[in-house]
């Protein structure tokens, strides 16, 4: 299998729409949920081989609306959660920036995937990126990975001149069949 096919060894997932429900600058540990189907998605997922880190804009820190700390402690019952669930995650990265701040860590900018590419240790041809969004999907574009949205109507896609994801999914369950069916070559 040629390097621009590599078989995916990790996922990139956001958070917040596409793991756990959004709760708009979600400030405490008590109100995270799974979506329907993502803990067995990602428990697939894991049972598959594949790696999964979580990439995630936060400017609920950069607004005031919450503190680092507090986005630990959501993070670690993220963590416990996903344990639970029979998966694992294996880093998280965050931008704690507003987007009128013009970082370079928050999506669709890619300083928090070459971060984790480095630290984690995976190529882009390697990874998949799995969100909700048009900023995910750009995101996932510029670094070279392929796509998957997280749509919440069955055979829905984004519309306009935005990005265009490479797959479109229902939620975490269908989006590691798609996975699946890369690894196999499908």
């Amino acid at each position: 299998m040629s390097a621009a096919a590599a078989a995916p060894t990790v996922v990139i997932l956001d958070r917040d729409g596409t793991i756990v429900v959004d709760r708009h600058y979600l400030a405490t540990p008590d109100g995270l949920e799974f979506l329907p189907g993502a803990a067995q998605g990602l428990r697939t997922l894991r049972e598959q081989g594949i790696r999964l880190v979580v990439i995630t804009n936060q400017s609920g820190i950069g607004r005031g609306l919450l503190t680092v700390g507090q986005l630990e402690a959501i993070h670690e019952r993220l963590r416990q959660m996903t344990r639970e669930a029979g998966a694992s995650i294996e880093a998280i990265y965050l931008c704690p920036h507003t987007p009128e701040d013009d970082c370079e860590c928050r999506k669709p900018r890619s300083e928090l995937f070459w971060r984790a590419a480095a630290e984690v240790g995976f190529k882009p041809s390697e990874a998949v990126v799995i969100g909700d969004k048009a900023s995910d999907i750009d995101f996932g574009h510029r670094v070279g990975a392929k796509t998957i949205l997280i749509a919440a109507e069955p055979g829905s896609t984004m519309t306009g001149d935005g990005p265009k994801p490479d797959y479109v999914a229902t939620g975490l369950v269908q989006a590691a069949e798609v996975i699946q069916a890369l690894a196999a070559g499908r």
